[in-house]
């Protein structure tokens, strides 16, 4: 039998999937936008704090801003690209896009901030740099802390909010979301009030002991601090990059659909492909019962499209591969 495809909606998000693509997507902007402002505003504060203080830590931690900054307009550039409608070249829509910008602003954050961070402490370890002016530094920390809380707070409600309408955790929803958008902002804050921790740890070490050691190692810390989140980001988004499958429980979701139909035999192949973080591609091979004509097979296929959006609604493309198996006596 040929291949039947998911019919009317084949090439374009249902009507409520479109809606929650839509929703998500707006929160997402906004989250990302805080983000971009905060990171900023702290940049600035953390690079004029760390030239008046002489803080390598600081400086480290101006660096680190700024590469978050320059995430945040990536993964804005990343949103606009991907909503785009899909074409004749891009039937599927654009929707990796989010991905592959996720991706590109884990190399800047590896690049820009850890690179600069490690290099810098170390320098001045070796050149034996000294610095003062403690309670600069201190409001400048306390500054940054703030900012980043305010990001880290916003990022943390949509998160939990989102794992609630998913029905997982907050942790497995973190782990498992398709949204990298929101996950790297959630990541990069924590990293960086991490990195403000280690910073004032640093700087109030130097400022006990008198020694200038423990400073530039703050930076070194905060550098590999950087190092650890940009692989695991880059990680994350390669792996839905190169084509991801759906979570485990949809995919159960899905076989339980395809279960409950009595005109199906048997699954012999689901297969499942993420298109974009609010948007699945389902393909299924089933073993059809005898005696189906054509016009009962179009109808089973429908259903089967149908009930499949209702069980994962983040599914937006159905294909349905009937076969009929040759059997023993035929």
């Amino acid at each position: 039998m040929t291949d039947i495809g998911s019919h009317a909606e084949g090439r374009y998000t249902s009507g409520r999937s479109a809606e929650r693509s839509r929703g998500s997507t707006g929160a997402t902007r906004r989250t990302v936008l805080i983000a971009l402002v905060a990171n900023a505003v702290i940049a600035v504060v953390k690079l004029a704090g760390g030239l008046l203080s002489g803080s390598t830590a600081l400086l480290a931690e101006a660096a680190h801003s700024l590469a978050d900054t320059s995430n945040q307009g990536f993964l804005l550039v990343s949103i606009a690209l991907g909503t785009r409608e899909p074409s004749p070249e891009q039937p599927f829509g654009y929707g990796r896009q989010r991905y592959l910008w996720t991706f590109m602003a884990a190399v800047a954050m590896f690049l820009a901030g850890a690179v600069f961070a490690i290099g810098y402490g170390a320098y001045q370890i070796a050149s034996g740099g000294e610095a003062g002016g403690y309670g600069v530094a201190y409001v400048t920390l306390a500054i940054a802390f703030a900012a980043e809380g305010t990001s880290w707070l916003r990022a943390l409600r949509q998160t939990r909010r989102e794992a609630r309408e998913a029905g997982l955790s907050h942790l497995d929803y973190v782990r498992e979301s398709r949204d990298p958008n929101v996950k790297m902002v959630l990541f990069e804050d924590s990293a960086a009030l991490v990195g403000v921790t280690i910073a004032l740890a640093g700087i109030v070490a130097d400022q006990v002991t008198g020694s200038s050691l423990f400073d530039p190692m703050a930076s070194i810390a905060v550098g590999l601090l950087l190092v650890g989140v940009a692989v695991w980001m880059g990680r994350d988004a390669s792996q839905l990059l190169i084509g991801g499958a759906a979570r485990p429980d949809e995919v159960r979701a899905l076989e339980e659909v395809l279960d409950r139909f009595e005109e199906v035999d048997e699954v012999v192949e689901l297969l499942t492909l993420v298109l974009a973080p609010n948007a699945l591609l389902v393909a299924a091979r089933v073993d059809l019962a005898r005696g189906l004509d054509d016009d009962r097979i179009e109808e089973v296929a429908e259903e089967i499209d149908r009930r499949m959006r209702e069980a994962v609604p983040d599914v937006t493309e159905v294909f349905l591969d009937p076969t009929a198996r040759a059997r023993p006596g035929l």
